[in-house]
């Protein structure tokens, strides 16, 4: 699998080539049948299945095969990856992978949609310093 349905923090383009060590096309995609919460005490959020849910994000295109090693050590224990079928915005679907937040951490989940605009205001610095997946990866 060579794409990456990114639907939080590795939205923004900066995060991505920091945690993936290089820089890719992307695209926005539209995932149906999962949910995307916050996660309780973070910046960031969590998708699960949802057989109602749709979540907007960004398609990243043809991911190298270390680039995934850097992705999993950020996701950490929290995150499987699983994979999913994403619509671009020109009507063709795609297959992804994505990562959903396992089952031993839905408890986790707060119970209000994530705002990705009030993380690019309020969030993402605070998560550039403290998220502790950039440690994994040194």
């Amino acid at each position: 699998m060579n794409h990456l349905f990114a639907y939080g923090t590795l939205m923004c383009s900066d995060i991505m080539a920091e945690v993936s060590g290089t820089s890719m096309p992307a695209a926005p995609g539209t995932l149906r049948g999962y949910r995307r919460l916050g996660v309780k005490g973070e910046h960031y959020p969590a998708i699960f299945p949802d057989r109602d849910g749709i979540v907007e994000g960004v398609v990243y295109l043809d991911i190298p095969p270390l680039a995934w090693a850097r992705l999993d050590r950020f996701e950490g224990e929290m995150y499987s990856r699983e994979s999913v079928r994403v619509a671009l915005a020109d009507g063709t679907a795609v297959a992804a992978e994505a990562y959903v937040i396992g089952h031993g951490f839905t408890d986790c989940l707060e119970n209000e949609e994530w705002d990705f605009a009030a993380f690019l205001r309020n969030g993402k610095e605070s998560f550039r310093q403290w998220y502790e997946g950039y440690h994994a990866l040194t």
